[in-house]
């Protein structure tokens, strides 16, 4: 089968960093779905993982964890889902990743695709809704609308590709009052859209614009990037006993001095979509649960899909040139591509 794949890890602007490849076809098996992918979405794990390093892989290392697509054929322990099925799913990061025409994937972190979007508009969100809805729910036990009393967060990166559905997830699932980081007038215009109460500017010291906007404290801080840079402006406006949920580690893995945070008692959270289905976790089902979920909450329109641009089917070109816009650092929701034609 067909694929986009690499061999090197290389520069995006090195035309071998991606390549179009002929793969084996996989055959499901266990509870293993066979999906033919129509559309997939491009993350920055994908850019990280394929980022310049020594290795050299001897088969086409394929990478993506954000599509949606059509079961083809199950395994003979699957019990959710049928052939014939539309899906999206975020996959596991320790498989071959999704760009391709045919991909396994286990039917535990797999959901009904939302029958109100399109595979593109769909393919651009399991990864973000899975984390967003984690790392709230999950980890920061953030209680749902109506359940418990009424909080606020701040959301660093709320233009990005988590911060964009994190936005909605908090103030229309959670009830929460957002306030969210944005540095450019299109983003903050973005973060808006999707239900942000305030915007401050991430390359200016918090305290003091939460100040000018006459903001208190929060209640929780979701940050989803720089964490290492953010780590005094988060103790600076975190409340006591407040809750801080984090994404990113500091770059080169040095150490992040949560120290800070001990005088309030805040607790810090962490939180990587792939944890359930790398160890197996006895609720890696939840996935499911979760996107079945969010599915009928895009359905019932409370949610929107964050896909801002689509870049064409899915080949090596195409996928250097998403991959090349996720490390500017100034895409403003999801990009997608296409299932590969």
């Amino acid at each position: 089968m067909r694929a986009v794949g690499l061999y090197r890890y290389l520069p995006i602007e090195d035309p071998e960093s991606l390549l179009d490849v002929e793969v084996p076809t996989p055959e499901a098996r266990g509870r293993d779905l066979l999906l033919r992918v129509k559309a997939v979405s491009v993350n920055p794990v994908d850019t990280k993982v394929r980022s310049p390093k020594e290795a050299v892989e001897t088969q086409p290392r394929i990478l993506g964890w954000d599509a949606a697509g059509v079961v083809e054929a199950v395994g003979d322990g699957v019990s959710l889902f049928s052939p014939g099925d539309e899906v999206y799913y975020a996959g596991s990061h320790v498989r071959p990743g999704c760009d391709s025409e045919l991909h396994l994937v286990d039917e535990r972190i797999v959901g009904r695709k939302p029958r109100t979007l399109s595979f593109e508009q769909a393919a651009a969100m399991p990864l973000t809704t899975l984390t967003a809805w984690e790392v709230m729910f999950d980890r920061m036990g953030v209680p749902r609308a109506g359940e418990g009393p009424s909080a606020s967060v701040l959301i660093i990166g709320g233009a990005g590709g988590v911060g964009s559905i994190a936005i909605q997830i908090a103030r229309r699932v959670a009830g929460l009052r957002v306030l969210a980081t944005a540095s450019r007038g299109e983003s903050a215009q973005w973060c808006r859209s999707l239900g942000a109460d305030e915007i401050i500017d991430h390359h200016q010291p918090f305290a003091e614009q939460f100040q000018r906007l006459g903001e208190p404290e929060v209640d929780y801080i979701l940050c989803f990037n720089s964490t290492e840079k953010h780590i005094q402006n988060m103790a600076d406006v975190i409340k006591p006993q407040g809750k801080i949920g984090c994404i990113v580690g500091a770059k080169g893995n040095a150490p992040i001095p949560t120290s800070l945070f001990m005088r309030k008692s805040v607790a810090f959270c962490w939180e990587l979509m792939f944890t359930r289905a790398e160890f197996q976790t006895p609720d890696m089902q939840v996935q499911h649960d979760i996107l079945n979920a969010a599915a009928d909450l895009y359905d019932d329109g409370t949610l929107r899909t964050t896909m801002r641009e689509s870049l064409g089917p899915l080949n090596a070109e195409n996928l250097r040139r998403a991959h090349a816009a996720i490390e500017s650092g100034r895409t403003i929701g999801k990009l997608v591509l296409s299932g590969i034609e």
